[in-house]
């Protein structure tokens, strides 16, 4: 959708009075602005080269969004399973027609081009040239920085941005100055020693046999092809798949059960230069978890170097009116790294996805509780969106015999703990009290915010993996980038009994989940993750216990007994 306003003399004037005056202040003056480790500046960008720039629109209605997703997700309400469409959202939070107006003749007057928007109208993505974009937003200074670690190339600023005091109240921030792509944290670990004097039964690794053996899968837990059913998963940062990959895949480990060998739709670009190995992965146990099911890849490979691929997804997410019904994301930040502005916008986007009825899952990330240090000691440090209330959170979990099928203890990488941002959420109120007062061996209170949104909601199996990527196998690949395709893969084959019983789809999980308080889920009791603690770094953060606990939310999962638990009403 262009964007086609014409803009009066008189208010263009203005326009220039405006611009002209004292600059305000930034709209994200607590972002971080100056280059992760790992990037290095190649110079300022030159004034006629074209920067492609992301401005959020302030939205309307939200505190009204919020209560929707509730009447929505909550089985307990009249409203449970009547998500809106794409066009009821839009009609909710669509800007006014004055931040509409303001934002857009703004832009005209500054020269930027080819401006297109989205279905919610709350997004504008417009073309400029440099100094037109240093001109529109004081303060910027564009430089092109390289990734030492194949990290691809970006333009982003060094220096924070303003905005003229008029449009303050009009724009929550502009996409594609300061934040730096992540790079995948999914790692090849070494492989455990093997007595091979003790070999009967054992398996060699994380494989679709081995998780439809621990999840009690059968050959018929498929999709039947019938239903409207569809699931995704999303890739960014130069992170492709290749078809001949996942085929040679399903070849080796996808004999014993029916599945398909090819994904239904690319939405994006997908790249032709070497596999990555977590789009590899992501692929590959999404449609061997979830088999027989259409699925999807969201592909943002990044190449524009003003791009951010995540705040891509999103607007990709508000211009499509179908859309598959879980999507399962590997990305994730560390929350001190963003500005509250895009915390808070990206979270009212996710806001979205569940008042549709869309299933979102995010990994928990592979830092255990993390660790930032700040000029008063270390503290814990969370991940989002995995501490985002409107996602379904996947931590981590290993076999308790690495060879064999076996309950299932903490993985250590598996990523958990307490927004710094987010409040709690009632739906995991008395979970998340009870594992507080009920905790005999909790880290010390200064590292972590209790009253905080907890995570991670659920887990799966994150270690050892067999991947093929490039054509060769790769054995023993680790991350909760993992459980994630995998938890993801069975909510899709819950879904699919769902629609063909003529119930609507599982939409927003937690609510739901958190009432089940572990049915349905193996419970995962032993084991701690990853933390810093004083002067030490990697120490023990948070341990699992009986219920809830934020290493491994309520556990992992026992497919008949999640059936019967998610089926009805």
């Amino acid at each position: 959708m262009g964007l086609e306003v014409c803009v009066p003399g008189p208010f263009l004037l203005l326009l220039v009075a405006l611009c002209a005056c004292a600059r305000g202040l930034g709209p994200e003056p607590d972002q971080l602005f100056l280059p992760p480790p790992g990037w290095v500046s190649l110079g300022r960008v030159g004034p006629n080269e074209l920067l492609s720039l992301t401005f959020a629109l302030k939205q309307q209605n939200l505190q009204q969004l919020q209560q929707l997703v509730q009447d929505v997700s909550d089985p307990g309400s009249p409203r449970y399973g009547k998500y809106l469409t794409l066009e009821d959202v839009a009609a909710l939070v669509r800007p006014s027609a004055l931040t509409l107006s303001t934002v857009h003749k703004w832009l005209l007057a500054a020269g930027a081009q080819d401006c297109q928007t989205v279905i919610t109208e709350d997004f504008l993505t417009c073309q400029m040239t440099v100094q037109q974009a240093e001109q529109l937003l004081p303060g910027a200074e564009f430089h092109r920085f390289v990734g030492r670690l194949g990290g691809g190339r970006v333009v982003r600023s060094p220096r924070p941005y303003s905005l003229p005091g008029a449009l303050a109240a009009h724009v929550d921030f502009v996409g594609g100055l300061h934040r730096f792509p992540q790079a995948s944290s999914l790692q090849q670990r070494p492989g455990p020693k093997l007595d091979v004097e003790d070999s009967l039964g054992l398996h060699l690794g994380v494989t679709p046999s081995v998780i439809r053996e621990r999840y009690n899968l059968t050959a018929q837990d498929v999709g039947s092809g019938s239903s409207n059913n569809s699931q995704a998963c999303a890739q960014f940062l130069e992170q492709y798949f290749h078809d001949a990959d996942l085929e040679e895949f399903m070849k080796l480990f996808g004999k014993s059960f029916p599945h398909k060998v090819s994904v239904s739709r690319v939405v994006g670009q997908q790249g032709h230069g070497r596999a990555g190995l977590e789009a590899s992965l992501d692929v590959q146990y999404l449609m061997s978890a979830g088999a027989n099911i259409s699925t999807w890849v969201y592909s943002s490979p990044g190449r524009h170097e003003a791009q951010e691929p995540f705040l891509q997804w999103l607007l990709l997410l508000s211009n499509e009116s179908s859309l598959p019904l879980v999507h399962t994301v590997s990305y994730g930040d560390d929350e001190d790294s963003l500005s509250a502005a895009y915390l808070n916008r990206v979270n009212a986007e996710l806001m979205k996805a569940a008042a549709r009825g869309l299933t979102l899952l995010f990994a928990s990330g592979d830092s255990g509780a993390g660790c930032f240090s700040g000029p008063k000691g270390h503290t814990f440090r969370p991940s989002f969106p995995a501490s985002s209330p409107y996602v379904t959170t996947v931590g981590g979990t290993s076999f308790q015999n690495p060879f064999k099928v076996t309950e299932e203890i903490v993985d250590y990488i598996s990523g958990g703990g307490f927004s710094n941002i987010f409040p709690r959420p009632q739906y995991q109120d008395e979970a998340v009290s009870h594992f507080l007062g009920s905790s005999t061996h909790l880290p010390p209170s200064q590292y972590y915010n209790a009253s905080g949104r907890a995570y991670p909601d659920v887990a799966a199996l994150s270690d050892g993996y067999w991947v093929v990527s490039n054509h060769m196998p790769i054995p023993w690949v680790s991350g909760t980038s993992a459980s994630t395709p995998v938890f993801g893969g069975l909510l899709s084959l819950v879904n699919e009994h769902r629609l063909l019983n003529g119930r609507p789809p599982l939409g927003f999980l937690n609510p739901r989940l958190y009432s089940m308080q572990g049915s349905g889920l193996f419970d995962v009791t032993q084991g701690c993750h990853l933390a810093c603690l004083d002067d030490v770094v990697g120490g023990r953060g948070f341990c699992s216990k009986t219920g809830w606990d934020p290493v491994t939310g309520w556990g992992t999962p026992n497919y008949p007994a999640l059936l019967k638990a998610l089926l009805d009403p």
